[in-house]
């Protein structure tokens, strides 16, 4: 009988292992929401008093606002100005459209990198982010590991785990509080500095966007666009996307003010940036400000608002419809915050600059985002880092302008520093140049880089006039491309070049060794269709792949 009960007991515990192990992703699932809700309460919702300051001199007054509003994982095929526009150019976006419309389009704008966290350095620095170190994206502990058990694509190169990974706090990933800062630049100029919505460079040792130039902060604190059961929302849910999944299960509908405990925003996320942006506009017409409007669509987890979702029942696809929401709610609050800086009078003497921190991303599972780019966010080719790139100021920049050099994230320093006259210093090495002197209506004849440089890991990438050019070593690859004649890079030109790779491969060497090691490990690498999105199986003997380290 003994014998019998032992038996038995060894099969229950099997069988419960067993549907542990089945069930092990939802069981980890639950508990990082289980963590979250204690580790991260989130209180009542909170009014933010946005400062007015004082009636300034004339001469102070006289300096143009510069208002940068950055999205998050937008595709260059988002915008029905680059002649498409989501939903086969359905759903259009005036209001973005508009700022090149009125000012200068930079037809080949380049994000800092194919993530968010690095190209935000570079925007807020004006320099590389491997010159101090920001080379990978912060990532909370165990999101990789999670993200890679719950993938369910075998027929793509395996990932590779780095167990010798320094461990990191995710909140001390960071900003180094050496560098200098675009809002702290312009505080020195006389601005008032506001930031709203995502930061992603650190909150701790200096990093937080508060104790780097920015006068007053309300923070993405954590990254629901609103609570999932919210009445007024309309959510789409990726089953098969595994970083969807996390987001779901380890994020909350946060903000937080100056580094404040978390709250509940007021609304929809997007209106509730927009809203507060217009109040800060409306606060501070008697003084030069900053505004750097950093919103979170249309990044994942997908959720629009339902009015828009509901002006949108032309659109089959749920998840597309949901996309195609958010975009349309993105584009209503730039047109609000333009609405607002025209009602004050501020217009004529406002920089407005719109961009993407990279391009649209393949695991949404929505096709030609990043048309006619070939490519995804977390990869180096164009619809990864090609990126709209938009910039108007009225009283200084003649309406309706193109311009095709390559340009980049980091030229955004520069750029307001110029405006704003301030005197940079020959001490710190910048990357960036001010585009104001190529915003003009006579041209000047130089360029404003000859090459650019994109770094992750061991997969690399440089653009040296219209050659381009990728390596990467973890799958064996390189890739070299002319742009002039192949946009798309359909066409890996490499083996009939090899006098070009050479020159290409000494340029990377003699960039990389100005850069410094990264202030925190990549805990591994991670396989990335370039051409396939995540609702299109694999095929790893036809596809093209690439490593991407993080």
């Amino acid at each position: 009988m003994n014998g019998q009960r032992v038996a038995f007991s060894l099969a229950f515990i099997t069988f419960l292992s067993l549907i542990g192990w089945i069930f092990r992703v939802e069981i980890i699932l639950a508990g990082i929401s289980f963590i979250g809700d204690r580790s991260t309460p989130v209180g009542e919702h909170q009014e933010v008093i946005w400062e007015t300051g004082s009636v300034v001199a004339q001469q102070e007054r006289d300096k143009p606002n510069i208002v940068l509003i950055v999205a998050d994982d937008l595709g260059w095929n988002d915008l029905t100005f680059n002649g498409g526009g989501v939903a086969q150019g359905t759903v259009p976006t005036p209001s973005i459209d508009s700022i090149a419309h009125s000012g200068i389009n930079f037809t080949n704008g380049y994000a800092g990198q194919g993530t968010c966290a690095p190209s935000r350095a570079m925007i807020m620095t004006g320099r590389y982010g491997s010159r101090f170190g920001f080379e990978f994206t912060p990532t909370p502990a165990g999101m990789p590991m999670v993200i890679g058990m719950m993938s369910t694509d075998s027929n793509k190169p395996p990932s590779i785990q780095n167990k010798n990974a320094r461990a990191v706090p995710y909140d001390e990933m960071g900003l180094p509080a050496s560098e200098v800062t675009i809002a702290e630049e312009l505080k020195d100029q006389g601005y008032y500095t506001a930031h709203i919505g995502k930061w992603h460079l650190g909150r701790k040792l200096g990093s937080a966007p508060q104790d780097q130039g920015f006068d007053q902060s309300l923070l993405m604190h954590s990254g629901l666009h609103a609570a999932e059961d919210d009445p007024d929302v309309v959510n789409s849910k990726l089953s098969y996307d595994p970083i969807d999944r996390f987001l779901w299960a380890g994020m909350k509908y946060a903000a937080s003010y100056n580094g404040g405990a978390a709250f509940e925003p007021g609304g929809y996320l997007t209106d509730y940036y927009t809203n507060e942006a217009v109040k800060v506009i409306e606060s501070n017409t008697n003084r030069p400000f900053f505004l750097y409007l950093a919103h979170w669509a249309p990044h994942t987890p997908l959720q629009s608002a339902k009015q828009d979702y509901d002006a949108l029942s032309h659109i089959p696809d749920h998840t597309e419809r949901v996309y195609a929401g958010m975009i349309r709610g993105l584009d209503r609050g730039v047109g609000r915050v333009l609405k607002a800086i025209k009602d004050n009078g501020l217009e004529d003497n406002t920089i407005v600059i719109f961009t993407s921190d990279n391009g649209g991303a393949g695991y949404v599972g929505i096709a030609d985002i990043n048309k006619p780019f070939r490519g995804w966010k977390i990869t180096n080719f164009e619809g990864g880092i090609h990126v709209p790139f938009f910039m108007k100021w009225p009283a200084q920049i003649p309406a309706g302008q193109s311009f095709d050099k390559p340009v980049h994230h980091f030229d955004i320093y520069a750029t307001a520093a110029d405006a704003a006259g301030s005197e940079l210093s020959l001490e710190r090495k910048l990357d960036g140049v001010s585009l104001l002197p190529f915003s003009r209506a006579e041209k000047i004849q130089i360029k404003p880089h000859d090459t650019l440089f994109w770094r992750a890991g061991d997969y690399r990438t440089v653009r040296h006039h219209d050659w381009k050019m990728a390596t990467d070593p973890l799958i064996g690859k390189t890739w070299l491309f002319n742009l002039a004649s192949d946009p798309g890079e359909s066409n890996n030109i490499a083996q009939e070049n090899p006098e070009i790779v050479e020159k290409m491969m000494a340029l990377l060497a003699a960039h990389n060794a100005e850069m410094t090691p990264p202030l925190w490990d990549s805990v591994g690498a991670s396989s990335i269709n370039v051409d396939k999105h995540l609702r299109q199986e694999s095929n790893l003997a036809e596809d093209t792949f690439i490593y991407w380290s993080n």
